[in-house]
């Protein structure tokens, strides 16, 4: 018969929350800001949203819409392969490219986007005809300036012009973040140099690449309203602006302008979040936490399940 003493029963502690007074003072005190903000819109007569909801789908700000998009873009794409170009001449061996590349990065860069804006706008001034040739030798005249360079020409080169300026520094940030070593062993496996750039500096560099790039794009929605300086007058800002002014509702026209930015900003927000997953499948999170398996690939599945590699987030990407 045993006489060891029974073991005391373990009592669990109580444990409470230490309080923080100050985050629920700073709680209180914002939500009374939100709560008079609220009001304020919804019971001072001077935002007329009777107006707002007359305006809202009209034809005219309809249009002004699509020829925003239309802006944002087509700068956009013009801005992504320039920025692809000027990436790859800052790398170059060629002393000429690197100084133009250089060149242009500084240039854009240091000048206010409404400067050129109003560069490009008075560029028929500048030249009146456009021309291809030598300098010194003969010159196929192409047509008149402003006939080729149109007020949506212009608003166009303006802002990609400016835009790759950006992007090519983004660019060439995420190209560098990929290890080097990366590169060595797929040149060793007898890859060529542009299978090695699109199957394995690319894809990596995309994680890095994207985020920024979607902020770029959320960033040109809302500068496209600055083409009125060409002028442009068919965008969504000019539209809402000119409607306020001949029917005396400018602020009510003004609040239509930004539901529509703030409803197509949105819709850029959830794209570019779901782009932000997709590129960064298996890495982790900025919470710290392992990315959820269901955004892998069944590859990538297999592969982690099989516990034969560490946790490579391009593991589909491995030759």
């Amino acid at each position: 018969m045993s006489t060891e003493p029974k073991p005391e029963p373990i009592e669990l502690l109580k444990a409470r929350p230490v309080p923080h007074p100050g985050r629920v003072i700073s709680g209180i005190i914002v939500a009374l800001i939100a709560i008079t903000v609220i009001h304020s819109l919804f019971t001072n007569p001077k935002y007329d949203w009777p107006t707002v909801q007359k305006w809202l789908f009209a034809p005219s700000i309809v249009r002004g819409v699509m020829y925003t998009l239309l802006l944002t873009v087509c700068a956009m794409l013009i801005g992504i392969v320039l920025a692809l170009l000027a990436a790859v001449g800052r790398k170059s061996t060629n002393p000429v490219n690197r100084a133009v590349a250089g060149f242009y990065i500084w240039f854009f860069r240091g000048t206010p986007i409404y400067t050129q804006l109003i560069f490009w706008g008075v560029l028929p001034s500048l030249y009146s005809q456009v021309s291809i040739g030598l300098p010194i030798g003969p010159q196929y005249v192409l047509g008149n300036t402003q006939e080729i360079f149109t007020p949506l020409v212009c608003a166009l080169l303006g802002l990609g012009l400016n835009e790759g300026a950006y992007l090519a520094e983004i660019f060439r940030s995420g190209f560098a973040a990929v290890d080097p070593g990366q590169a060595e062993a797929a040149k060793a496996l007898g890859m060529s140099p542009r299978q090695i750039q699109w199957r394995i500096v690319a894809p990596q560099a995309m994680r890095v690449i994207v985020p920024p790039t979607g902020n770029e794009t959320i960033s040109m929605l809302k500068t496209t309203s600055l083409v009125i300086a060409i002028p442009v007058t068919n965008e969504l800002t000019f539209q809402a602006t000119r409607i306020g002014q001949k029917y005396y509702t400018v602020i009510p026209m003004l609040i239509v302008a930004a539901l529509w930015y703030l409803f197509i900003t949105s819709v850029l927000m959830v794209g570019q979040h779901y782009l932000e997953a997709y590129y960064g499948r298996g890495s982790a999170t900025g919470s710290g936490k392992a990315v959820p398996k269901r955004q892998l690939s069944k590859k990538q599945a297999a592969i982690l399940a099989a516990h034969t590699v560490t946790d490579d987030p391009f593991l589909e990407f491995t030759p």
